[in-house]
């Protein structure tokens, strides 16, 4: 059975560098910076880490009261991505409610803050009576994706992949098979995530989260840099409406990019620790799905938290998969670490970067490691004609996922 060719035709962002796509790629390419120091985790104890990627400008009064009472912060920032994305794809609402528009929208623990609040009120005097209805819909593992399917009237298939920091590379591969398998003819896919936390001292409890720029929250993270410390956790949300090139060119859409490839693989060998052999078969392996060799690749957007081990083993799998002749780069440094809205945000990025020929640095990397050396880092602006793009993603629990980006050639 031929597969359809799957294209990009929308994209919307909810960021810590502001509200918006366009907010996104000015941040990004005027090399600003989306962390802050965050005063409120001062106050939990044995918390070392105080910076954060906050989302400053979305009013939860732009939805209406009757779909925002069901509806935590990530769910927010959902909705208002997807609209965003609807609109740069031009897609009216007779398509959208059709029952081959489905949406794959994950988040890594849903929201960690309606849960406190929740318990915070029961453990008081174990009652219920201030309990709200709409609560279990705010809390619920795909409330992201039941939330935006509600406000936008969609009718297709609702699917909500939980994989933490691999969500929204995954989104866009599930995205990618179901309409190539012609199940459905569009999907808005993504990963969104609210700040909590939790987020933070969980990888603080196990000594990767940054501890030492509290001061100087700019600084930090530093991807594949010497003194890299850790993750810096933030939040937000990105969307992209992907499509069948037979529907794209059949209504006239902007077509952005093609999503060519994808693979996801688990790694059993730690549930915390990275692998460089499993990152490696997983890049391998997208490069298979489309038949493509190693050498075709013009840029690689790292995952690249800027953790000791996971930046090292990134390294070395890029380092023996390619050599040293591709053109690596990781958006941490501007972003932090968004969760499960890290693979669409940057995925974005990379479209940016293929739309207007050039390459963004890592931020802060300003003198590689020794255990990060042998490969190409993009250490400023570059301008380049980027055709392939791969995209990886890893996650905590050995989940490994890479997606390949190609320019849009209606040839093939």
């Amino acid at each position: 059975m031929p597969l359809n060719r799957v294209v990009v035709t929308g994209m919307g962002a909810v960021s810590p560098l502001g509200r918006g796509t366009g907010a996104l790629f000015k941040g990004l390419s005027g090399g600003k910076s989306g962390i802050r120091f965050q005063p409120e985790t001062a106050a939990v104890r044995g918390l070392r880490s105080h910076v954060a990627g906050r989302v400053m400008d979305v009013d939860p009064k732009e939805v209406p009261r009757k779909y925002r009472r069901s509806m935590s912060a990530g769910s927010l920032f959902a909705a208002v991505a997807a609209q965003e994305a609807l609109v740069q794809g031009n897609l009216p609402e007779d398509l959208r409610t059709r029952e081959d528009f489905g949406v794959a929208i994950g988040s890594t623990v849903g929201s960690v803050g309606t849960l406190e609040g929740f318990f915070r009120e029961y453990f008081s005097g174990f009652c219920l009576e201030r309990m709200r209805s709409t609560l279990f819909f705010k809390i619920m593992n795909h409330s992201p994706a039941a939330n935006v399917t509600q406000i936008l009237g969609i009718r297709g298939r609702t699917l909500a992949p939980a994989a933490a920091c691999s969500t929204g590379c995954q989104t866009v591969g599930i995205g990618f098979e179901t309409i190539a398998s012609g199940k459905q003819r569009f999907m808005l896919c993504g990963g969104t995530d609210e700040f909590h936390p939790l987020f933070t001292a969980t990888f603080d409890i196990m000594n990767a989260a940054s501890t030492r720029y509290n001061e100087h929250p700019h600084r930090t993270p530093r991807p594949f840099d010497r003194d890299r410390d850790g993750v810096v956790c933030a939040e937000g949300c990105g969307i992209l409406l992907l499509e069948s090139l037979e529907s794209a060119l059949e209504r006239g859409a902007p077509i952005l990019a093609e999503v060519a490839g994808f693979a996801t693989l688990s790694d059993p060998s730690h549930i915390a620790n990275p692998d460089a052999a499993s990152i490696l078969s997983c890049m391998q392996a997208c490069l298979e799905n489309a038949d493509l060799k190693p050498k075709a690749i013009d840029y690689i957007n790292a995952h690249a938290t800027a953790t000791t081990e996971g930046d090292a083993a990134e390294c070395e799998a890029i380092r023996k998969l390619f050599g040293g002749a591709t053109a690596v780069s990781s958006l941490k440094g501007h972003l932090g670490h968004t969760m499960a809205a890290s693979g669409t945000l940057e995925l974005m990025a990379c479209i940016f970067m293929m739309q207007q020929n050039r390459m963004l640095p890592t931020l802060n990397l300003d003198h590689v490691d020794p255990a990060c050396e042998g490969i190409r880092h993009v250490r400023r602006v570059e301008e380049k004609s980027l055709q392939w793009i791969l995209k990886n993603n890893f996650a905590l629990g050995g989940v490994n996922s890479s997606v390949l980006l190609r320019r849009f050639n209606r040839d093939g």
